[in-house]
């Protein structure tokens, strides 16, 4: 009974993938074009989210200055939400909405990640655009484009699914995938 129901996540995640593998792959390549166009004209990535997608946004940021799966020089990107904020006085704005107002510039992208179109990341997103950056919104099925107020330059990856699981796990895929494909076209092929 538990082995199955374990299998079970597998068997839905699997389906789940390969439900959107074709539909996804070209909204996650118009990110990493835009992301692509941001770093080589000296522009930097912002990630938002929260819960465990502020733990997403951390992973792929470290990926980024870091490296993915090969040696490259670091590329700028920061994971907005640093817990001394919870400190700032209480206000209308959410924390990260507030970081982005201070460290986001023209020609720089906001990655939001989250299932639904929360306030904080509707918030962040206004905030992105008042800065004249170009926001890459990962989300689950609930949120969509209109409810998130994006824009027609923002790229929109939605997860058609419910379960948070899931989206989550999507999410990380969709962001090694970007990783990797921002990879190849500023380093190309690798040797192997």
């Amino acid at each position: 009974m538990l082995e199955q129901r374990i299998q079970q996540h597998f068997f839905e995640s699997a389906d789940l993938l390969y439900q959107v593998a074709e539909t996804l792959a070209r909204p996650i390549a118009d990110a990493a074009q835009v992301v692509v166009g941001s770093i080589t004209g000296g522009g930097k990535v912002l990630l938002v989210g929260q819960g465990p997608w502020l733990g997403l946004a951390q992973a792929f940021a470290a990926q980024f200055v870091g490296r993915f799966e090969r040696d490259r020089p670091g590329l700028a990107a920061l994971a907005l939400g640093d817990a001394g904020l919870l400190s700032l006085p209480p206000g209308d704005e959410p924390a990260q909405a507030r970081q982005l107002q201070a460290l986001g510039a023209p020609g720089d992208v906001l990655i939001a990640l989250g299932a639904s179109a929360t306030p904080a990341l509707v918030a962040a997103v206004q905030a992105a655009h008042g800065r004249d950056m170009t926001v890459l919104a990962l989300t689950g099925r609930l949120a969509g484009a209109q409810a998130l107020q994006l824009a027609e330059t923002d790229v929109h990856i939605p997860v058609p699914h419910e379960r948070a699981a899931r989206i989550l796990e999507l999410h990380l895929l969709a962001l090694h995938a970007i990783c990797d494909a921002v990879d190849l076209q500023l380093m190309g092929e690798q040797d192997e």
